[in-house]
């Protein structure tokens, strides 16, 4: 678990309005939505496989003929 130590800027009625954060907390933040969201990206791939494969060189040439 993260331990964070936020501190809160409020309006004059005491309402939080923003939170600041030491930036290694931060990073350290935006370092796990990173891997949140790639796990995210690969479970959709995975969910998409049908097993097809090809080889990188057949795909290699297909390419070339695409491109000429």
């Amino acid at each position: 678990m993260i331990s964070v130590h936020p501190q809160y800027i409020k309006d004059n009625n005491g309402n939080k309005l923003m939170v600041v954060l030491p930036a290694e907390e931060f990073e350290t933040i935006m370092e796990q939505l990173e891997r949140v969201e790639d796990v995210k990206l690969f479970d959709e791939a995975k969910k998409e496989d049908n097993g097809d494969r090809i080889l990188f060189s057949d795909y290699m040439d297909k390419r070339k003929q695409k491109n000429a």
